[in-house]
């Protein structure tokens, strides 16, 4: 209004993004954030120097207890969030960790959401109230040790016995495999027009496993799995009865990727805050290095990226809340901020310096876990490819 005094330039919201937040989002936000600094921050540098993230299932009910799991579905136990309220709840969870966000973003945005959105009220009645409570973890099964970016040439294999189904094959790179209560598993169906189908396998069943994978260098803090399935035997209601084809999977992903778009600003941000506090306390030469050109430029270049990355972010949810985003807009969020998270990081190691390796600043686990960012749930290649047979109306994938 006019006569209304300038608000102060606020070097961590230099644009004012805050502005575009309802008092409830706001509210969400912060619950979130200082759930994580309570819970996570103070553990995380131990969890991850040591490969391993003690206490899961603990953690999993008291995310459930704040309604992190599944966010922006409704019933069920679930928050009923909007995606901008489930997107400010993804960066907080990754400004803490990848790992963190990981363990979120698969319970919710793929095992529930495929429930949720393709199963039965049968199992949607079984699953979900438990799995919102993050009473039980849940997984999903896609990637397999040589399929990756094709999932339409997975190996895994289901096939009729009488009215049961029986499933063989392996999955690979599974989040919370190890620790999981049920997976959303999907195989080639031989006897099905649509192909691939979704299952919902309670991991206690026979011939089921899932050995953890060690020795990473990235999500180190998250428990990361193979899954098994030697001649598993679902009865016929284990199949997601609502979807056929590729499309299952593939919409999945696209929900999980949003939260990445979120995800991967709370990274950069944690990042580019511990530049900047250590821009303004290191000295060297007599005066911080912050008062050197060189450091405002790297400075200015990573708050300009970041604050652009949240602003898309804030951008597609509000779409995402419309009804009107298309998975095309979700690739250019995931392109876009994973490989601008990425620079920042990289930037901030360099303003820390020697500082900038250890373990007692988050960037080098924040740098090291975007690596796996950069490639799960759509390479940049894939993500490319994708805009550009929207832009040419040509495709590429297999030419």
């Amino acid at each position: 209004m006019p006569g209304a005094a300038t608000p102060p330039f606020d070097p961590y919201d230099p644009l004012g993004l805050d502005d575009l937040l309802t008092p409830e989002d706001l509210a969400i936000r912060d619950t979130v954030r200082k759930w994580a600094a309570d819970r996570v921050l103070p553990h995380v540098a131990e969890w991850y120097e040591r490969g391993e993230l003690p206490g899961i299932r603990e953690l999993a009910r008291e995310l459930g207890g704040i309604g992190a799991l599944g966010m922006p579905l409704t019933g069920y136990g679930c928050a009923g969030a909007t995606a901008v309220q489930y997107g400010l709840a993804c960066l907080e969870l990754e400004a803490a960790d990848s790992g963190i966000r990981s363990l979120v973003s698969v319970q919710g945005s793929l095992a529930m959401y495929a429930i949720h959105r393709y199963g039965s009220e049968e199992q949607k009645q079984r699953w979900l109230p438990s799995m919102a409570a993050g009473e039980v973890i849940g997984c999903f099964g896609l990637t397999e040790p040589d399929h990756g970016s094709d999932p339409a040439a997975m190996r895994t294999r289901a096939v009729r016995d009488g009215s049961d189904w029986v499933l063989s094959g392996r999955k690979m790179w599974i989040t919370n495999g190890s620790v999981a209560g049920v997976a959303v598993v999907w195989a080639q169906t031989a006897d099905s027009p649509s192909g691939i189908r979704g299952f919902v396998v309670p991991t206690d069943t026979p011939g089921f496993s899932a050995p953890e994978i060690h020795h990473k260098w990235s999500l180190r803090a998250s428990v990361t799995s193979e899954l098994v399935l030697d001649d598993v035997r679902l009865p016929a209601d284990a199949v997601l009865p609502e979807v056929g084809g590729l499309r299952g999977p593939l919409s999945c992903l696209s929900h999980a990727r949003y939260g990445i778009v979120w995800g991967a600003m709370g990274a950069a941000r944690s990042s580019f805050e511990a530049a900047l506090d250590y821009a303004r306390t290191r000295e060297q030469f007599g005066r911080p290095i912050g008062g050197f050109q060189l450091t405002q430029a790297k400075l200015a270049d990573m708050a300009v990226e970041l604050h652009k990355g949240v602003l898309l972010a804030h951008h597609l949810g509000r779409r995402m809340d419309a009804g009107r985003l298309r998975p095309e807009q979700v690739s250019f969020g995931k392109l876009n901020n994973v490989r601008e998270a990425i620079e920042i990081c990289r930037t901030a190691r360099t303003i820390l310096g020697a500082n900038g390796i250890s373990l007692e600043y988050p960037v080098m686990r924040h740098a090291t876990n975007l690596e796996s960012v950069l490639t799960y749930e759509g390479t940049v290649e894939m993500h490319q490819l994708v805009l550009g047979k929207a832009l040419t109306g040509l495709d590429a994938f297999r030419g």
